[in-house]
């Protein structure tokens, strides 16, 4: 077990993909246009949090001012989009750019964390829950917290006290329930372990706009969602050096509990 060190750690938790299986007609919806065939929910450790924050904020503001954007709509205030937040799917490629560029040249500020869950395996569980029994019904909230629970099990007994800033997911406030699937996370871990947690966390649920940690977040995210999407390595595998574990929890060929990736064990590049 990893040795626990006295400091305070700050994560950042967001997601891409959505949980969504059905629509509001029970059809199975995933797979088709505007709903992913993933859901991933990821942790970005950030040591220093307000040097990527001025970072791009400078940027932001320098990009404003170049004339090469001037009329491009994302750019502009009413839009609502780069001109107040970075967020990879929005942003020009352009702007992509830039913004990988000056998370890649301070990577050693960053530890990423995702666990990824394949919705044809959630569609099976599904099914096979309602054969035994029929008044189940699927909630995606349901799968965010198995996610909250499965990315949190072990990052949490390793510092004094943190700090966890997690992105908005709709204007419903789910902040407890947030916060009851990590003490679920630390407890299990706790007990597996023998151990008793002392450890002070901290969680806010706020918006991207005003929070460089989540803007980063969503990038790392991004860069994984492509790749399991696409199949496009490049963004994931030029920020790789930052990241610590990704679990491909469905991924079974080889293991009963999935694939573990890590910096020295990359993902199987196409």
């Amino acid at each position: 077990m990893p040795v626990k060190t006295s400091h305070h750690r700050y994560y950042y938790v967001d997601e891409a993909g959505d949980p969504y299986i059905f629509n509001r007609r029970g059809e199975v919806i995933f797979g088709k246009e505007g709903c992913s065939n993933y859901f991933i929910l990821g942790l970005l450790e950030i040591r220093d949090q307000g040097k990527i924050e001025r970072q791009l904020n400078e940027l932001r503001a320098n990009l404003l001012q170049d004339s090469y954007f001037s009329s491009v709509p994302s750019m502009q205030p009413q839009a609502r989009k780069t001109y107040y937040v970075f967020h990879a799917k929005d942003d020009l490629p352009e702007i992509r750019r830039e913004v990988f560029r000056l998370l890649f040249e301070d990577l050693t500020n960053f530890r990423f964390y995702a666990v990824i869950k394949n919705k044809t395996s959630v569609l099976n569980y599904i099914r096979n829950r309602n054969a035994t029994d029929p008044q189940y019904r699927y909630t995606p909230n349901e799968l965010y917290d198995f996610l909250v629970r499965r990315l949190f099990k072990e990052r949490l007994h390793q510092a004094d006290s943190y700090s966890i800033l997690v992105s908005k997911r709709s204007k419903k406030d789910r902040t407890t329930a947030f916060v009851n699937a990590v003490r679920a996370a630390q407890q299990r871990f706790l007990e597996q372990h023998g151990i008793i947690g002392s450890e002070a966390i901290q969680i806010t649920s706020t918006d991207s706009t005003h929070c460089g940690g989540l803007q980063s977040t969503d990038y790392f995210l991004w860069a994984l969602q492509r790749f399991y999407e696409k199949g496009e390595e490049r963004f994931i595998r030029y920020l790789w050096d930052a990241v610590r574990l990704v679990q491909d929890i469905d991924d079974t060929s080889n293991k009963p509990y999935g694939e573990y990736y890590t910096k020295r064990q990359p993902l199987n590049w196409i």
